[in-house]
């Protein structure tokens, strides 16, 4: 057995250590990491280096203190029971009190989160493996949560004496995390009802709900308190309110359109499809005042598969009050907005198609035969009631009953459908409370005229002959009589005539599948006022302009309008 001393020797042997390195047995070593392995694994007498090569590890070592006390990321050393025997700033820094000679968690007031093992500094110090972990920490609220990294520091021989820890400040990112959790949450229950609520409600009934939703989910996830969201209306180009909140009246009021210029950074947004930030709305010329006192706004479009189909803009009275970090929450929110805006839009349609579809439906099994009834018991009227006051009592009663019957029906149709507007804002029933007579002899035109001027929301009756159409016309008031131009129990012209005395201020339009007009039923009408002549079948846009646009004819005079 060699008795000499054991000398570890830093670096290259020099002249001057020659007679103390030859009566000693020498163990070199290159760097200082290596030395340090070297010294915990076996016993030396002394540790021996030329100055030069002293001075260069000593340099390098106050190289990586510095290195290690400057960086941002927290580094510990732990013995095996996790005892911390080194830290650098950043560990102390998360520490409430000094780490050393504590445990791990005890030194930072941590408790680990979804960890695999009870202890996982053990578990990595006896399975010789890198473990990495969360902690929360519940009494440190601007840093709770730390990812934490352990690696076992390998030994020449046995396990490892010590860990290596890296602790990193995860907060931002949870923080992060948990608001696009929130807001993708919110996102599904903007407009999220589930089938009883959806039986229970009608269009404007959803529509607030979802204003309700919007404006507390951007309260409460966005922290945002003044808001503008505008619906973009497709035909128009018009941007029109759906909801505002610490706008001035003059702003909600204000009519804008998707427009590059002269419409507010709302119609530039709209117009471009990308989001704008202003900054100082004093130096923006975009910029058209919203809420009073504004400093700074944010504008990002509400886009659906590529379309831009409205716009959210938000507000702040400090100048820079919105950051990347708030327009990149709010564009994603505002997808999750644009998804709802078009779930509703849907279910909007699909009410309205469900109501034609009713309508249709009660067209067909009980429009005309009621019309037959009424019109049977007019004509009745008319010959009995200056003779027969009991006989004409009854007819009258039929009449009531028949028109109650009928005001019924087209009330379940308006509850079933509510009448509820398009998404752009026109009106889905622009004849409702109109009320039409149509005179065809063709059964067909009849049931389609009470298909669609019913789908525009009118009342309607119909009659076969021109004389039904006189005895109707002498029990109610209609706002337009749609006379087909050869009634087969008179002439046209006649039929004509005879209407417009029965009722001056009714309008009378008349129709024809062909323009053959043998009587010259249309020439003679329009030298007394007509104004409308409407041809089979009947076009929507045709019959809302005769019933709202033609101006009531005077009443006849020597056989000329006034």
């Amino acid at each position: 057995m060699d008795s000499r001393p054991r000398f570890l020797l830093l670096g290259p042997p020099s002249g001057a250590l020659a007679d103390w390195l030859a009566a000693a047995e020498v163990v070199p070593v290159g760097d200082p990491a290596a030395a340090a392995e070297l010294l915990r694994a076996g016993a030396f007498a002394a540790v021996v280096a030329d100055p030069a090569a002293f001075a260069r590890y000593a340099h390098e070592l106050d190289r990586d203190e510095v290195v290690l006390a400057h960086l941002d990321e927290g580094v510990a050393v732990l013995d095996r029971a996790g005892i911390v025997t080194w830290a650098n700033a950043a560990t102390r820094a998360l520490c409430p009190a000094e780490p050393v000679g504590c445990r791990l968690l005890d030194a930072l007031a941590a408790r680990t989160l979804a960890a695999n093992d009870p202890d996982p500094l053990l578990a990595a110090a006896a399975a010789n493996r890198p473990v990495s972990f969360r902690v929360f920490r519940p009494d440190q609220p601007d840093r709770p949560y730390l990812d934490v990294a352990v690696r076992p520091v390998p030994e020449v021989v046995g396990p490892p004496g010590q860990l290596v820890v890296f602790i990193r400040n995860v907060t931002p990112e949870v923080e992060q995390q948990r608001k696009l959790d929130a807001l993708h949450q919110a996102g599904r229950e903007l407009a999220g009802l589930d089938p009883d609520q959806l039986a229970e409600m009608n269009t404007p009934t959803r529509v607030e709900l979802l204003k309700q939703n919007l404006r507390r989910f951007i309260r409460d996830l966005l922290h945002y308190d003044i808001i503008e969201v505008r619906l973009l209306d497709r035909r128009t180009g018009e941007l029109k309110p759906l909801l505002e909140d610490g706008m001035t009246p003059e702003a909600a009021r204000r009519v804008l359109f998707a427009r590059p210029s002269g419409n507010g950074v709302t119609g530039y947004v709209a117009a471009i499809g990308r989001s704008h930030l202003i900054s100082d709305t004093a130096t923006d010329p975009l910029y058209i005042e919203g809420a009073h006192g504004a400093r700074s706004s944010m504008t990002v479009p509400l886009v659906y598969q590529d379309a831009v189909i409205g716009t959210l803009n938000v507000e702040s009275p400090r100048p820079d009050g919105f950051g990347a970090d708030d327009l990149q929450f709010t564009e994603l929110f505002s997808k999750e907005i644009a998804a709802a805006l078009h779930t509703l839009d849907l279910l909007s349609a699909q009410q309205v198609t469900t109501a034609a579809q009713s309508i249709d439906a009660i067209n067909r099994e009980l429009a005309l035969p009621v019309d037959d009834v009424l019109a049977s018991a007019a004509v009745l009227l008319l010959k009995l009631g200056p003779t027969d006051p009991e006989a004409a009592a009854h007819l009258r009663r039929i009449l009531a009953r028949g028109e109650a019957v009928k005001d019924s029906v087209r009330k379940v149709a308006r509850d079933m459908c509510n009448w509820p507007s398009p998404p752009d804002g026109g009106a889905a029933a622009p004849l409702l409370g109109r009320r039409v007579l149509v005179v065809d002899p063709d059964e067909r035109m009849r049931r389609s005229a009470h298909q669609l001027l019913g789908r525009l929301g009118a009342g309607v009756e119909t009659a076969g002959t021109a004389i039904e159409g006189l005895a109707l016309l002498a029990c109610a008031t209609y706002d337009v009589v749609l006379l087909d131009i050869k009634p087969p129990d008179m002439g046209g012209y006649e039929a004509y005539r005879r209407l417009r005395d029965a009722r001056p201020g009714t309008r009378v339009a008349l129709t024809t599948g062909f323009g053959y007009d043998v009587a010259h039923s249309i020439v003679r009408a329009r030298q007394d006022g007509l104004q409308y002549v409407l041809f089979k079948p009947f076009r929507q846009e045709q019959v809302v302009t005769a019933v709202l646009n033609t101006p009531p004819p005077g009443p006849l005079a020597n056989g000329k309008p006034e």
